[in-house]
């Protein structure tokens, strides 16, 4: 007589909670082409991490009801955002360094299509968001995700993760990590733009038939692009301290320690 292959309802549960808390992850987390991905390549990937996870699915017993499986999904799902929003602040902050010195610097006048959004954006955030999108492979970001994940499992039952006042206000102070980092990076790019427009404005009320207003956008890109590259090595460091706090940070929002 055949058998039939059974799959008990706990795992099932266990299979939707995991799944919700990863996707809830991906939905944020700065993994450069992943929001531009196609559906069907997104879904994979959020049940391969689920099914990678699976030595560490908690134990769902006793089997709630559909109403409640729908607050433990929703629970989760907020859990796995929190995670992926703490972590996206990251990207954020190499865009706004990228904002900041593109328009200081004239770039603003120069557009294209970011790939994740297919939205018209300037070529100094795109380059930012690229090199953020890469800093965080090359230094490991992605396995710390999955540790957080991973530990997550372990210390957080299934419905038990609560978005209360005092931790959505934590995120917010948090999210001024985009500004400080940011403006962290941008400020030699900003200071150099701002002694070159004063020589030029000297050199303007010195000799007043000077054309100088066509050499100011010229002198002011090639000036930044040049500061850029001279300060590009620090990247790294400055992205690992922002993660390091990031990640420090991000247990004590999601209710564990260690």
């Amino acid at each position: 007589m055949p058998s039939e292959a059974s799959l008990p309802l706990a795992a099932v549960y266990a299979f939707l909670l995991v799944l919700a808390r990863v996707s809830g992850a991906l939905i944020f987390t700065p993994m450069p082409g992943l929001s531009a991905s196609p559906e069907p390549a997104r879904i994979f990937f959020s049940l391969s991490l689920t099914v990678a996870l699976y030595p560490l699915w908690p134990a769902v017993k006793p089997l709630p009801g559909m109403g409640l499986l729908a607050v433990w999904l929703l629970a989760e799902t907020a859990l796995g955002i929190t995670i992926g929003l703490v972590v996206g602040f990251l990207a954020e902050a190499f865009a706004m360094f990228g904002q900041i010195s593109g328009l200081q610097a004239g770039y603003s006048f120069a557009s294209t299509v970011d790939p994740n959004t297919q939205a018209d954006s300037t070529v100094f955030v795109i380059m930012s968001q690229t090199i953020a999108g890469l800093l965080f492979f090359a230094l490991g970001l992605h396995r710390e995700v999955l540790r957080v994940l991973a530990r997550s499992l372990e210390t957080t039952p299934p419905g038990s993760f609560v978005l209360a006042p005092a931790t959505a206000e934590r995120i917010v102070r948090l999210g001024s990590t985009i500004f400080s980092t940011g403006l962290r990076l941008a400020m030699p790019v900003v200071a150099l733009l701002l002694m070159v427009d004063l020589a030029l404005a000297l050199l303007g009320r010195i000799n007043a038939q000077l054309q100088l207003l066509i050499l100011a956008f010229p002198a002011k890109m090639m000036a930044a692009l040049a500061l850029l590259a001279a300060t590009a090595a620090m990247f790294p460091r400055v992205y690992r301290e922002c993660a390091m706090r990031l990640f420090e940070m991000l247990p004590g929002l999601l209710g564990w320690h260690g």
